[in-house]
């Protein structure tokens, strides 16, 4: 299993309308969350998360991305796209606490697979009922500015808010 010392990082390299919002810096906890580590770096590797956008921001809550469905101009599917496989749950002690890497799932506790949220406030109401399994280390300044988007009714950015992913071995 991975240790700290070992484990990859990730960086979401954030655009807004083509400029660049900055960089948010990811770490991952593979000691209690393994498979959604594993599941999320190699979707990242394989660059399946680049030209996805930020789609679900709620200020005082959570950023969410990871939806395949972004990649289209048209917001209606947004929310609903997947990778094609689920990821099991591994709920885990780990609160949800502002800088929390978590992933997003539906009403069944298995159904996680690609899209991800990150905590802009503490949510400890989502604690032992969705998978915590990194943190921002750096660019929780680029996380507030998405979460501050103006937004449709369903909490959708206005702009295209988009991400590209880059994993770093160490």
């Amino acid at each position: 299993m991975s240790t700290a010392t070992n484990t990859p990082s990730a960086t979401l390299h954030v655009t807004m309308k083509g400029e660049p919002l900055g960089q948010i810096v990811l770490k991952f906890f593979p000691e209690v969350a393994p498979n959604h580590v594993q599941n999320f770096l190699k979707l990242a590797r394989e660059k399946f998360y680049d030209g996805t956008t930020f789609h679900r921001v709620i200020p005082g809550f959570m950023i969410q991305g990871g939806d395949p469905n972004s990649k289209n101009p048209d917001r209606a599917m947004h929310g609903m796209g997947g990778p094609g496989h689920r990821v099991n749950a591994e709920f885990n002690s780990k609160p949800h606490k502002r800088g929390i890497l978590s992933m997003a799932r539906a009403n069944d506790p298995d159904s996680a697979g690609s899209l991800f949220f990150i905590c802009v406030a503490d949510a400890n109401f989502l604690d032992w009922q969705y998978t915590v399994f990194g943190e921002v280390t750096s660019g929780m300044d680029v996380a507030d500015k998405i979460v501050n988007a103006k937004r449709d009714g369903r909490d959708n950015p206005l702009e295209r808010i988009e991400m590209s992913v880059t994993v770093t071995e160490g």
